[in-house]
């Protein structure tokens, strides 16, 4: 059975920092495209990056320039490094692993809460 779970969320300053891990198990993570999501109270479950097995990387423009996706396929890992992060930002936080389209695994989420 496929599994993703995410750690490294929580409460931090505006400006400050955080980085996600999502570990995978259970399926052959280098050839799933990892993308990165996230939903606030109240909205749709939004995508914030997405790095491709091939090493293709996006960004929401809401995130560019202040996280980066990042993946090593020897630890079945794909982290997001947040920097400068906002009020806004606050939310849970999902790591997803994708091929074709099809998303074949969601982790339980992990909170960020961005607060003075």
């Amino acid at each position: 059975q496929g599994q993703l779970v995410e750690s490294g969320g929580g409460l931090v300053q505006p400006g400050g920092s955080l980085r996600l891990s999502c570990a995978a198990s259970g399926f052959i993570f280098n050839i799933y495209d990892m993308g990165w999501y996230r939903q606030a109270p109240g909205k749709e479950r939004d995508l914030v990056a997405n790095l491709t097995k091939s090493g293709f990387t996006y960004y929401s423009d809401s995130v560019k320039g202040r996280f980066t996706i990042s993946r090593d396929n020897a630890k079945n890992t794909v982290w997001l490094q947040m920097n400068n992060l906002k009020p806004e930002d606050t939310a849970v936080y999902y790591c997803a692993a994708d091929r074709g389209g099809v998303y074949y695994y969601w982790g339980q989420g992990t909170q960020v809460t961005v607060s003075s």
